[in-house]
């Protein structure tokens, strides 16, 4: 593996020597590659993650914008399968309708989501507990990787996903959209619904979508037994805009009912077993057993502007409600239900000299409750709040930035039909970060930055006693778990000429106290491995390489690598690897835009790829915790164009392959690799989706 890192690294340094040449020698040239002008947009897109808003090419952390263009030509189920192929992100999935975000190596509690203005608060430490937010509403994608984000405090030490909606349109207009898509694996239909507008001084954009699937296949497993779901979310956005500020309010709700993929087999066919006499492997009604998950939101997000800086509250409430329904579709045997109010407020100063300060302060409180007859968590209050200040300094070549930050967390965990013993634990913490970018030349800049994270244990970490049936197993929780801290470093650079657009971005951290959960040897609880949390120091390091090459113009080859390495300190061979580590990345992107042809066509795009995971054996073994994943090559190829009526576009139209060649394979991710064995075949778990064909159909109206 080391070779391996190595020669990228020798192939990057390389391609950077030759493509300077090749920019200097083409100084003049009469035309450019098609992708020139937008590398240099991308590069003044404003972000909002580190010290508030601040250009991309300033940042000194590696980040990653993901723009709509990006979103509408990927194929996905959910909205973190459909940005988890970027460098340095992942995903732990729980079938097609389930997808965590891992980052580096890292996830659950230890990434915050921002939608809407606020964190995102469901019931993100569990295994089978996605994110509750409606791709179709979703415009772009801020990835900040590493915990420098001052912003979002305890839970953003791996870093942070930030999700926009659409922009406000244009003073005076009005439009509406109407798209749908359909895939093949899964029968996936979805379609959604918009209309936006702005007549001072209001404005406003309303939203409807659904997404619904039945059972995904491969070519091992056949048809995988409730692997349907259905998706509903409808939105508004209702805002203000005069001289003193703007305000607006969202409110929101999203409705996801996926189905519990338990696994299991007949004994003597190995087949995957049908839940019950009757049951269509087809469907698209929810079966026995499944989830559902409720989420209500209501943010207002208010600005004022005070001289050239602002102040800036926000204000949100989010209900999530989580059920497991296993013998009665009308009775939930486990019921979640979480209150979260969220509060952020903060000034941002003009800028003075090349001086930039924010100061602010945010938190949360919570009140989680259960409902159900079964039980995995505690009833639990929880409130917090933190104090921070972040500034930045832009010269001519130079952008230093920084900050400080305090925590403080109070958690009250209460006694439940003698599963649960009431407790309290309060956390404190403080964080900070310093970081600079200089810009070597116009078309090379270097970047570094030290930063410490700070992550307060959850609910599910300290006090767990329960079934959880979506990861199939019983978990323990423990009580007196200790805060993790982090200690990160990170350098990189990034190079955009004429011919060549690269990035390197490498980092090292150190985790004290780092919790994970480890199977217990021998242990079954009410049928179920039983698997308990504990702790210990880790270490990783790792980084992501890409160089996009435009060798002529209208053609683009992307190469991305990415690698992580994470070590237990001071384990036996068999428990030094840190669970659910991503296997090392390579993916190659070759795209052609095609000259318009025809006055009915507008700038039509073909392009073939492939994803390369390589064998992951550093793997977390004692207890059969996890397994090796072997080594395993996805094909993909896609086509999209506009179409052009009397010279106003009218639809857009995109289509989408991919597992070409129908590779049967397992995600090392993927928590379905631990179900039941074929015993027909040997083979372990559930795999993943097998081929698939998409078409997205998208149609604007304007008004």
């Amino acid at each position: 593996m080391k070779k391996t890192i190595i020669a990228w690294l020798l192939i990057f340094i390389s391609t950077w020597a030759n493509a300077t040449s090749v920019s200097k020698d083409s100084v003049g040239r009469d035309t450019l590659p098609s992708d020139y002008w937008r590398t240099k947009t991308i590069s003044e897109v404003v972000v909002t993650g580190v010290t508030g808003l601040s250009l991309l090419k300033e940042t000194p952390l590696p980040f990653t914008y993901v723009s709509k263009e990006e979103l509408q030509t990927t194929s996905s189920t959910n909205i973190i399968d459909a940005i988890a192929h970027q460098p340095g992100m992942s995903q732990l999935t729980s079938g097609s309708s389930i997808s965590k975000p891992i980052i580096r190596g890292l996830g659950y509690n230890r990434v915050a989501v921002v939608n809407d203005g606020i964190r995102q608060e469901g019931q993100q430490w569990g295994d089978e507990h996605g994110i509750e937010i409606d791709g179709q509403g979703v415009s772009s994608v801020e990835i900040l990787k590493g915990p420098a984000s001052l912003m979002y405090g305890s839970d953003a030490m791996a870093g942070v996903l930030i999700f926009h909606n659409d922009p406000i349109l244009p003073m005076g207009t009005m439009a509406a959209n109407v798209s749908t898509g359909y895939q093949t694996n899964n029968g996936l239909l979805d379609y959604s619904l918009n209309f936006a507008g702005n007549k001072q001084p209001l404005s406003w954009n309303v939203r409807y979508s659904e997404r619904l699937a039945h059972a995904y296949h491969n070519k091992y497993d056949g048809y995988v037994v409730n692997s349907q779901f259905h998706e509903r979310a409808l939105s508004g956005l209702f805002g203000m805009h005069r001289d003193w500020g703007k305000s607006h309010l969202t409110l929101s709700y999203y409705h996801l009912t996926p189905g519990i993929i338990e696994g299991e087999r007949d004994e003597v066919t190995g087949e995957l077993e049908i839940l019950y006499e009757g049951y269509n492997i087809k469907t698209y009604r929810k079966a026995l057993p499944f989830q559902q998950i409720h989420h209500y939101k209501a943010v207002s997000e208010n600005t004022l502007y005070a001289g050239e800086g602002n102040v800036k509250l926000t204000i949100g409430y989010q209900q999530n409600r989580r059920q497991e329904f296993e013998e009665d579709v009308h009775e939930a045997e486990l019921d979640l239900k979480l209150h979260t109010l969220n509060y952020d407020l903060r000034y941002t100063s003009p800028e003075r000299n090349g001086w930039t300060v924010a100061i602010g302060s945010n938190g949360m409180y919570q009140r989680s409750v259960n409902e159900g007859e079964e039980f995995l968590i505690p009833d639990y209050n929880l409130f917090d709040w933190g104090l921070f200040s972040t500034t930045s300094w832009t010269s001519k070549h130079w952008t230093v930035s920084g900050g400080l930050r305090f925590d403080t967390r109070h958690t009250h965990g209460k006694a439940l039909e003698g599963r649960f013993q009431d407790f309290t634990r309060n956390f404190q913490g403080a964080t900070g970060s310093i970081g600079a970018t200089y810009c070597l030349t116009e078309q090379l800049h270097l970047r570094m930055n030290v930063a410490r994270g700070f992550r307060c244990p959850n609910m599910s970490e300290m006090a767990s006693n329960g079934v959880h049936e979506g990861s199939i197993r019983y978990e323990l929780g423990q009580a007196d778990l200790s805060p993790e801290y982090s200690w990160q470093g990170d350098i990189g650079m990034d190079v955009s000429t004429r011919i060549v657009t690269a990035q390197l971005s490498l980092f090292a951290s150190h985790i004290d106290h780092y919790i994970f959960s480890r199977r217990l040897a021998g242990v079954i609880t009410e049928g179920f491995p039983t698997y308990q949390y504990t702790s210990g120091n880790a270490r990783l390091w790792g980084g992501e390489a890409s160089v996009e090459i435009h060798p002529i113009d209208r053609l683009h080859v992307l190469n991305s690598f990415s690698y992580v390495n994470t070590r237990l300190l001071h384990q036996p061979a068999e428990s030094r690897y840190l669970p659910f580590t991503p296997a090392p990345r390579w993916t190659t992107h070759v795209k052609w835009d095609i000259p318009n042809f025809h006055r009915l066509i507008q700038h039509p795009t073909v392009s073939i790829g492939w994803e390369c995971y390589l064998k992951q054996s550093h793997i977390y073994a004692i207890d059969d915790t996890e397994t090796a994943t072997p080594s395993y090559t996805l094909f993909n190829a896609a086509a999209s164009t506009g179409i052009v009526y009397k010279g106003r576009k009218i639809a857009t139209i995109h289509l989408i392959a991919n597992n070409i060649f129908n590779r049967a394979y397992q995600n090392h991710l993927s928590r379905l690799k631990y179900a039941d064995v074929n015993a027909k075949t040997g083979r372990r778990g559930v795999y993943d989706m097998g081929r698939n064909i998409c078409i997205k159909l998208s149609f604007p109206i304007a008004l």
